[in-house]
């Protein structure tokens, strides 16, 4: 945010789980900075609930009155948190009233809305951050460093394996995320964390893209075929999901059921889907082939139904190769939900089944070498806390270049609407053919 003196007044819209990291830190370590003026969102009873946890009155709107909400609360700053299709909308509404706007990722879903928000950063001036907590991870913030710094000299290739486990990769299969028109699929919704951070650790751009994925797990057919499928459409109150391990217990969870389950009569969302049911329009298994504009290449992975979580890395470089390994749950208990811990859930944070973090580099006619990095507390392995601060903390040296904007939003976007367009043609796909960041 600009290094501005005044005290800044802030709205937040969307107040799904998520909002949950935004108003508690804006009502809480930056209210001497901030005030929380306002809270938007289709239902009501999510408004509330979020006023009882951090003990407030903010007044609270509903979505059709959002613009009058930045006009009568007389904001200047918006935290966007609402389904990914519609993030363009409130966007775009508030760089028209003025406002800087931070907004989870994805920035949105398709390119014509990237271009929408560009278009409106460029004429109002506004600014526009992407929540890239990933980026502020201590791991891999050394990372970026090191290859900065050229410890593998110039970086020919990366290969990126991301796997979620039957606890985390499952929940996409069960809230609004799993119908492509609201997230545009994990190519979007979740894997443009992973290619925003090859962008940034490379300092470069995707321009060619080619993708094979499918629906292998999840799903109606899957599970027939597997003798996984349930007779049951949402699992609170339903006989057939009692022993289902892919089943959410809402009312096991005050988080969930006092966002969720209590707040159904209002809008009538299910969060406790049937993962084997039918509606599922996203892929669980995809595999990606990008082309840099520094001629380096990534060959990506994402699999989301296995049996651990976390990722390993590989860059190889004209001088040596980098390794990391990121072990966030070595295997997963056959329990969906801890009561009172929506974070297990979510993946936010690691439980006692968490495992190794390893960061090797292996110079050319060298041992490899172990890198000693601390990983941080709290969410996404200290990386939401230190993005917090940057967000609405006072304005502090960025020497690694980790406050993303709208265009890094665009670029990260980019590489997964191609491949999704690749899934569909079965061709390789110019990036500047459908967005030109």
């Amino acid at each position: 945010m600009p290094a501005d003196t005044a005290r800044r007044r802030c709205a937040v819209v969307g107040l799904g789980a998520r909002a949950r990291l935004f108003a508690q830190a804006l009502a809480g370590p930056y209210a001497d900075r901030i005030d929380l003026v306002g809270f938007c969102d289709v239902n009501p009873r999510r408004m509330a609930v979020h006023n009882e946890w951090i003990g407030a009155s903010v007044p609270a709107y509903a979505a059709e009155d959002f613009t009058e909400m930045l006009r009568r609360e007389r904001v200047d700053l918006v935290v966007v948190c609402t389904v990914d299709h519609t993030h363009d909308h409130y966007i775009v509404q508030a760089l028209e009233a003025g406002c800087d706007v931070v907004t989870e990722k994805p920035m949105t879903t398709d390119a014509d809305k990237a271009r929408r928000i560009l278009d409106a950063r460029r004429r109002t001036g506004r600014e526009v951050r992407v929540a890239f907590n990933y980026r502020y991870n201590p791991v891999h913030s050394a990372v970026r460093e090191l290859l900065a710094d050229g410890g593998i000299g110039e970086v020919g290739s990366v290969h990126f394996e991301w796997l979620l486990d039957l606890r985390h990769g499952a929940d996409y299969f069960r809230r609004w995320h799993r119908e492509k028109a609201n997230s545009g699929g994990l190519m979007v919704h979740k894997a443009t964390h992973h290619f925003d951070l090859v962008n940034w650790w490379l300092g470069t751009e995707p321009e060619t893209v080619y993708a094979q994925g499918g629906l292998f797990f999840y799903g109606d057919r899957a599970g027939a075929r597997r003798g996984l499928a349930r007779d049951y459409a949402r699992a609170h109150g339903s006989p057939s999901a009692a022993d289902d391990p892919f089943a959410v217990r809402l009312a096991d969870s005050p988080l969930l059921s006092a966002l969720y389950l209590d707040a159904e009569t209002e809008d009538g969302y299910h969060r406790d889907q049937n993962v084997f049911g039918p509606g599922v329009t996203i892929e669980d298994d995809m595999a990606v082939l990008v082309r840099y504009a520094s001629g380096a290449s990534l060959t990506y992975h994402l699999t989301a139904y296995a049996p651990w979580e976390g990722y390993r890395i590989a860059f190889n470089g004209s001088e040596g190769r980098l390794e990391l390994l990121v072990e966030e749950s070595t295997w997963t208990r056959s329990e969906v939900i801890v009561p009172g811990d929506s974070a297990v859930l979510h993946g936010e944070s690691v439980g006692d089944t968490a495992g190794r973090t390893e960061l090797l580099l292996r110079r050319f006619w060298e041992p490899p070498r172990a890198l000693e990095v601390r990983t941080g507390e709290g969410g996404h392995g200290g990386g939401d806390v230190r993005m917090l601060a940057d967000l609405f903390g006072e304005p502090a040296p960025d020497p690694l270049g980790r406050a993303a904007n709208a265009t890094d939003g665009a670029r990260s976007l980019v590489t997964g609407l191609a491949a999704n367009r690749s899934f569909e043609s079965g061709r390789p796909v110019r990036t500047r053919d459908l967005l030109d960041v």
